[in-house]
């Protein structure tokens, strides 16, 4: 692993951070260099990505929050700058799914979703903006969705993951003056804990799905959390200091 010397070392928050993606984007971050900050609802789920980091010679460290709740984004903030140092880089990675066609989706379904993607991207966002405006240089990274397209049985996650896009090019221009870039990845078809639940919710056996998914995807295959830890890598490098505002889909092939 790559690593620099603490008094240089850049500190990242990646959401969503215990599995999947968020843990994939955290250990890359952390070989880049970065000082990791690996938040989740669960707090002692983090602790494999942790172990992970910290075992290849990276710092880490778990933080337990709700995203979407005002109080605790902000006192994770806080403590991720006052244990690991000011945080100038926060990938926006937390979600949940509650799938369901118009008709049968709850208000509940509608408010949950809307909770952990939006406002839990706004208020990390705002809580890490003073940071990296402060230092003058911020990187902010925020999942979008290829589902931000349209997805039958999706309205709350399509509607969440296209406002996440707004959000992100509203923020680059806010921000850029500051030094900060914001950007978005909109993944594709990602092998993750959504997916085995999007497969028992249509009624397919996992693997079955995978393999019918890899046939309408160009490239043959499905993708995996490591395709957009790469993504984020770029986007959070120095010589992404240029990009700003931009939505990138990470789909194995071009998307409408």
């Amino acid at each position: 692993m790559t690593t620099t010397t603490t008094t240089n070392t850049k500190t990242a928050i990646v959401t969503g951070a215990a599995r999947g993606i968020g843990a994939s984007t955290a250990k890359r971050l952390a070989s880049e260099g970065f000082a990791v900050a690996v938040l989740d609802l669960d707090e002692a789920a983090c602790a494999e990505t942790v172990d992970a980091i910290t075992a290849a010679g990276g710092r880490a460290l778990a933080v337990g929050a709700n995203v979407g709740d005002e109080q605790s984004a902000a006192d994770a903030v806080a403590r991720v700058a006052a244990e690991l140092g000011a945080p100038t880089v926060l990938v926006n990675n937390a979600g949940i799914i509650r799938d369901n066609m118009l008709f049968k989706m709850t208000a509940d379904d509608w408010d949950s979703v809307m909770t952990v993607h939006l406002r839990g991207s706004f208020l990390m966002s705002r809580a890490v903006q003073s940071h990296m405006t402060e230092a003058g240089w911020g990187r902010i990274v925020n999942l979008s969705s290829t589902s931000a397209l349209g997805n039958r049985g999706q309205a709350n996650y399509s509607a969440a993951k296209a406002g996440l896009q707004g959000f992100t090019k509203t923020l680059a221009i806010e921000l850029g003056k500051f030094g900060v870039t914001v950007n978005a990845i909109a993944p594709g078809f990602i092998e993750t804990d959504m997916i085995a639940q999007t497969a028992e919710r249509v009624g397919m056996p996992l693997d079955d799905f995978l393999a019918a998914a890899a046939k309408q995807i160009p490239v043959a295959r499905t993708g995996r959390p490591e395709d957009i830890a790469h993504a984020v890598a770029f986007f959070v490098s120095e010589g992404a200091s240029y990009t700003s505002g931009q939505v990138l889909y990470v789909a194995g092939g071009p998307t409408s």
